[in-house]
């Protein structure tokens, strides 16, 4: 339900109504409950344009407001008009959408082709924690665009070029199949192996080098042996993708030994537009306030990432077809990105109706506020940190002695990623985040056992009914206004959220939605005696419709509920 949509157009014709002209109506979450559900604090930017007492413009503009949507309405302050929606008209609205699968959130008018570019794994190791925030914001990002209707094009940048695949091909082959067959369960330790290898023999150390000119020529032999590592590299990523929950597949994958053949056009078309320079035999590109080159080709012909990047930017604009490309990669490549946006655009290569997005991220820091490592200082891998969540989950759960074994594993796999997913989500992409399984796995606070458990307390609630369900959502008091009218602002929030790529939008709402409900379940009883049949069937109803936004909020941002903690 776009409820400020329906507001900014009242607030838009009272304006024409009181012949005031107004380029743009903004109407906002009121910030206080005495100050009603909504405000309109365009009266004091009016006063400026129109030389008038902002509250007297105020005053003009209430006098024209006549809707069904809006209770009453009242000038604050200097000039600020408060707005109440009716009760009727919230009833009404909630009962309309009650069977709704959307739960009253529309597609948007104007859908884009949008491609996302995340979780970007290097196929010489295995996915680590590092992996992980590109992977889940980028998943939640593409699975919310694609709920309100836009076309998404999932796109996973993997590392599969460059100089150390040399090495591990040459060390792959020295293996021979059955010891490559083992030793490949474990990326981490073949690559250190390989590495070992190369650092202690000069032969093997010349052979990698020279399999890399060969896997670059496209020779068959070495071809065959890099295809057979990035294909198991890649079936680590595919595992780690199936515990997660991220809906990426060999489909979305967009290597870059796919961009391979393309670098050389890039160059080519720098030249034509006149951006290239030489500098000491490499070939850069110098953007205006900056000092420092962009360089797309070093002096022995080698290319760069800024190289590959460009040409990924044409593909997606010119044979994808994107109006946005976003790439979900950590904040620190933020000037990178603007450089290779900037160069993109003015190359041509990309048009300039089409929006380039860095959406940026912050790291996962461990209690001390340093970067999250093993206890020797290695680099933790993602499958043993989810593998950690489901354990610690179901510690958490089993106490409560609720569920049968094959329940606990469900339970736990889906309350233990779903922590892992939910801390990462619920903070400011942008801000670094403490990793804390305590805080994560509580049943306080903004946490996802938190919301799950009200959902499956809601499911709990119908089992002790246990009749049909069938009446109407009649508002009755304050509080229930406030929960319904909460329900009814999801489609805003998930709006707000894809444009400004901020799950953390969603999650705050949730939070605020379940807390809400907890209150109203707790001061106004459903199921308790004495409640006559209809109040209490419109209590179900509005439990049902809570449950119901809960269980698709998760489900946007990648997380499962269950029915019974």
């Amino acid at each position: 339900m776009k409820i400020k949509s329906q507001l900014n157009r009242i607030i838009k014709k009272a304006l024409e109504s009181a012949n005031i002209e107004a380029s743009d109506v903004i109407v906002s979450d009121a910030t206080k409950a005495e100050f009603g559900d909504y405000q309109f604090n365009g009266a004091m930017k009016l006063a400026r344009t129109l030389r008038r007492n902002p509250r007297e413009i105020a005053l003009d503009i209430i006098k024209h407001i006549d809707s069904p949507i809006v209770a009453k309405v009242e000038v604050a302050g200097a000039g600020f008009i408060n707005i109440w929606l009716d009760d009727e008209w919230l009833s009404n609205s909630l009962n309309s959408i009650i069977d709704d699968k959307r739960v009253g959130v529309g597609f948007i008018e104007n859908p884009k082709r949008v491609v996302v570019d995340y979780s970007g794994p290097n196929m010489a190791k295995q996915m680590h924690v590092g992996h992980l925030r590109s992977s889940i914001i980028g998943d939640t990002l593409a699975t919310l665009l694609e709920f309100l209707g836009d076309e998404v094009i999932r796109q996973n940048h993997i590392g599969d070029w460059g100089t150390q695949f040399g090495m591990l091909i040459a060390y792959l082959e020295e293996q021979g199949e059955e010891g490559a067959s083992k030793n490949l369960q474990d990326l981490e330790q073949f690559y250190k192996d390989a590495k070992v290898r190369f650092d202690q023999s000069e032969e093997f150390a010349n052979k990698a080098r020279e399999y890399v000119v060969k896997i670059q020529q496209g020779d068959p032999h070495c071809l065959n042996l890099w295809q057979k590592f990035i294909d198991t590299s890649l079936s680590h990523c595919e595992e780690v993708y199936r515990k997660l929950g991220v809906k990426l597949t060999k489909d979305d994958v967009r290597a870059e030994s796919f961009y391979n053949p393309q670098l050389p056009k890039v160059i080519k078309t720098l030249e034509e537009k006149g951006l290239l320079v030489d500098s000491s035999g490499a070939k850069c590109v110098f953007l205006d306030n900056s000092d420092t080159p962009v360089i797309v080709q070093k002096g022995d012909g080698g290319y760069l990432y800024a190289t590959t990047d460009l040409a990924g930017l044409e593909f997606r604009a010119k044979e994808l077809k994107a109006n946005r490309v976003c790439y979900v990669v950590d904040a620190r490549q933020g000037e990178h990105f603007k450089q290779v946006f900037k160069i993109a655009k003015l190359a041509s290569m990309v048009g300039e109706g089409v929006a380039l997005e860095h959406i940026a991220f912050g790291t996962m820091m461990d209690k001390s506020g340093k970067p999250f490592k093993t206890r020797d200082g290695g680099t933790v891998k993602l499958i043993d940190l989810l593998d950690e969540a489901v354990v610690r989950a179901k510690e958490t759960i089993k106490k409560r002695n609720s569920h049968s074994e094959n329940e606990l594993e469900k339970v736990s796999s889906a309350i233990g990623i779903g922590a892992v997913k939910y801390a990462d989500l619920s903070i400011s992409r942008e801000s670094n985040y403490l990793f804390s399984w305590d805080k994560m796995l509580s049943f306080d606070g903004n946490t996802a056992l938190y919301m799950q458990y009200a959902y499956a307390r809601i499911q709990s609630i119908f089992k002790k009914y246990n009749r049909k369900l069938d009446g109407k959502i009649v508002i009755k008091d304050s509080l229930e206004h406030k929960l319904a009218l909460m329900i009814l602002k999801f489609e805003d929030t998930l709006i707000k959220a894809s444009i400004d790529a901020t799950p953390h939008t969603i999650t705050a709402y949730l939070y605020d939605l379940v807390t809400l409900f907890m209150k109203f379940y707790e001061q106004n009883p459903i199921l308790k005696d004495g409640v006559e049949e209809d109040i209490k069937k419109s209590r179900l109803l509005l439990a049902k419709l809570t449950s119901n936004v809960i269980k698709k909020g998760l489900e946007i941002l990648g997380i499962e509920v269950v029915d019974k903690i």
